[in-house]
């Protein structure tokens, strides 16, 4: 009993002495602080622009230390601001205009292209738009192959329509219309040519030799079709003509027909001076015996086919009588078929820069090929009324009959002699 009562004296006393302890403690201390007192030296770490400084910190009571301490990290923090270098400060605005600025000029960039591309969506439909209007017979002009199916179109006229399964893509050529530089692009997409310095498949459009490009060989054409897949031919064009992208370029009938000449008559051709210029000089040329044998004596002679003896050949009925309009100048609408043919894309010379690079992007090609930004065609537009002054106005007016379905299909504008009759 009496152990059990020392037990709860000596218990008491101790509870005491520890209450003691926390009055003396809390009397010193002056109470609990929401803000504990920062090491001064961290501090001046922590703002990075201050310097230490060791001063003596003031007496103060003990109910204000809290307040003081507050004091003391706003003072600290407006004291790193105000002491940031003018040229730091100076260098901050100038690169956050300057990432502004950037971000403005690129938002205007993506801009200005889509409004491009836009421009270009709203002409491609404009352009399919007038082949559909003529090919249903909405225009005022007569259109020979509106019926025909394209089933019915014998295989020998579809030897313009070039096929690259890998990409998915089918290109109708037209002679005179960039048709070089546009074969470079099939030829490297469908690796069909091998570069005789690096033993590879051509990656540059602008790499592959012209001679070459016109090989038939390099090119599968629907013309090819029947000896490569017999009776699954046809049924193999159909099913790429609806699953393909397909494109053509052309350009104004007349100016075309002065480029086909100067190309192939202007200067020495062997093969053309036999088969065509020879015939236009003994028809129309009151060339009297025998003719040079070839076209560099022919032409040093002074001997050689004008302009109006090739309009008078092709406007002669027994011309195609004899064989099909050579393709140089043979109408678009004979060589692409764009009744039977649903063209996803007409390009044209005359804006052949925009539309090269509007049709690469819709073939999802143009980060693998550029289009060759070689010489163009030189014949300009500008030129056909030179051209056409020693043509007689009724002369003109028949040759715009004979190409009048690729002025109407593709919205080019009627000659001043047609409008003027």
């Amino acid at each position: 009993m009496g152990i059990w009562r020392g037990l709860r004296v000596a218990f008491i006393m101790g509870s005491l002495f520890m209450i003691l302890l926390i009055i003396v403690y809390w009397d010193d201390v002056g109470g609990f602080s929401l803000y504990p007192l920062k090491d001064p030296k961290h501090e001046v770490l922590q703002s990075g622009w201050c310097a230490p400084t060791t001063m003596s910190p003031p007496q103060t009571t003990p109910a204000s230390r809290a307040h003081t301490t507050s004091s003391s990290i706003v003072s600290t923090t407006t004291s790193s601001a105000s002491f940031i270098p003018k040229e730091a400060a100076q260098e901050h605005t100038e690169e956050g205009e300057g990432k502004q600025k950037h971000a403005q000029r690129k938002e205007e960039t993506r801009e200005d292209a889509e409004m491009e591309i836009s421009a270009s969506d709203r002409e491609q439909e404009a352009r399919k738009k007038r082949i559909d209007d003529v090919c249903s017979g909405k225009e005022d002009v007569e259109v020979p192959e509106r019926t025909r199916p394209f089933s019915q179109i014998p295989s020998r006229e579809l030897d313009h329509l070039i096929v690259d399964d890998t990409h998915q893509i089918i290109y109708c050529y037209v002679p005179k219309v960039a048709c070089t530089n546009w074969k470079r692009v099939m030829v490297v997409l469908s690796q069909s040519l091998i570069s005789s310095s690096s033993g590879k498949p051509y990656t540059d459009p602008e790499a592959v030799p012209a001679d070459l490009v016109h090989n038939s060989t390099l090119h599968l054409t629907f013309a090819k079709f029947w000896r490569r897949y017999g009776s699954l031919s046809r049924h193999l064009m159909a099913l790429k003509l609806q699953h393909y992208t397909k494109f053509l370029f052309v350009r104004d009938p007349f100016v075309r027909l002065i480029s086909a000449f100067r190309n192939k008559f202007g200067r020495p051709n062997q093969d053309f001076y036999r088969q065509f210029g020879s015939v236009m000089l003994r028809r129309y040329g009151n060339v009297s015996g025998d003719l040079p044998e070839t076209a560099t004596e022919a032409f040093k002679a002074g001997i050689k086919p004008t302009f109006q003896q090739f309009i008078t050949y092709l406007l002669d009925p027994e011309t195609e009588k004899e064989s099909i309009f050579n393709e140089h100048w043979r109408q678009v609408y004979r060589l692409c078929h764009p009744c039977q043919v649903k063209y996803d894309f007409i390009g044209k010379l005359e804006t052949l820069e925009t539309d090269a690079e509007h049709l690469l992007k819709l073939l999802k090609v143009d980060h693998l090929i550029r289009f060759p930004s070689g010489a163009q065609n030189k014949t300009a537009a500008s030129w056909e009324r030179d051209w056409f002054a020693q043509i007689p106005i009724s002369t003109q007016r028949q040759l715009y009959k004979l190409y009048e379905l690729d002025f109407e299909l593709f919205g080019y504008p009627k000659p001043d002699s047609v409008l003027h009759q």
